[in-house]
């Protein structure tokens, strides 16, 4: 590691993370009208956001900051990949990595491997898909933040584990390892077609807090506590390929662990290839009826 790096990493660590993100929580909900419209243009101008995408007109139709930063597209903004076998990209960003998981392993960085069982705090989860295809997806600020399903699922289960709040960007993954475990982060289990998969959204530095497509915002327990949530009893929740899922309230990364059935990554899916949500980015084998 460089002496550079190594500076980073002690940086991260001595900020006060949680008095920063509280902090940002409340200038982001901010209702105050000339305030907000500043935050907004300035933030537009600065990371050059495609506004014609918006659904609401910037920055008017927006009640706070956090509004737009979590603003909901124009429906022909994304449109899903029609095709039966598509594998959806969960989010824009860029794709950190791609591949598949060996022996319960997945690359965070060159070089730097991490336990899918301490990303998803559920080993028996971990256990069924140690062998499957995943990809993770970086979301800079400038990135639309909501986050769709990648293939037709049930949800059983989340997990919320409260964690650190390092950076996630290129060079802080590459120098901590274990990274994506570390940091705050909601489990998705989902049951498809091919079988279970997950979807992980982390955490990082400023991110506020998480939020979810059926019970709004998720707010950390106190105690620091893992918080399960069971959906296998009870009406289901079904969601078809490309629905939203969630979103960050401030900016992260989604890690996909798809079910462990054939599944080939396309060249879209490449690490360092910028991506769309509901975007084509890999294929798999769909199931055929007996």
């Amino acid at each position: 590691m460089s002496l550079t790096d190594s500076l980073l990493i002690r940086f991260q660590t001595w900020l006060p993370a949680r008095a920063m993100g509280k902090c940002v929580y409340r200038l982001s909900r901010s209702r105050v009208r000339w305030f907000k419209n500043l935050l907004i243009r300035g933030f537009a101008w600065l990371y050059c956001v495609n506004q014609l995408e918006a659904a609401a007109e910037v920055p008017k139709g927006y009640a706070t900051f956090n509004d737009f930063f979590t603003r909901e597209l124009k429906p022909e903004a994304r449109p899903a990949d029609p095709r039966p076998d598509s594998l959806l990209s969960p989010a824009d960003g860029m794709v950190a990595q791609s591949g598949y998981v060996r022996a319960g392993q997945l690359l965070q960085a060159k070089g730097v491997e991490y336990r899918a069982a301490d990303l998803l705090g559920d080993a028996e989860l971990a256990g069924t898909l140690a062998n499957s295809a995943f990809a993770t997806i970086y979301l800079a600020p400038h990135n639309y933040h909501r986050v769709h399903l990648p293939m037709d699922g049930i949800l059983e289960k989340t997990i919320f584990i409260p964690g650190l709040l390092y950076s996630v960007n290129v060079r802080t993954t590459a120098a901590i390892k274990n990274l994506y475990a570390l940091n705050e982060r909601l489990v998705y289990k989902f049951r498809g077609d091919n079988g279970p998969f997950a979807l992980v959204l982390v955490g990082a530095m400023n991110v506020a807090s998480i939020s979810t497509a059926w019970a709004g915002e998720i707010t950390p327990p106190a105690d620091g506590q893992v918080m399960h949530m069971d959906f296998s009893t009870g009406d289901a929740l079904h969601f078809a390929r490309g629905d939203y899922v969630g979103h960050f309230n401030l900016g992260s990364t989604v890690v996909f662990i798809a079910p462990d059935a054939g599944i080939e990554w396309l060249e879209a899916a490449a690490a360092g290839t910028c991506v769309q949500a509901r975007q084509r980015i890999g294929a798999l084998k769909v199931k055929t009826q007996p």
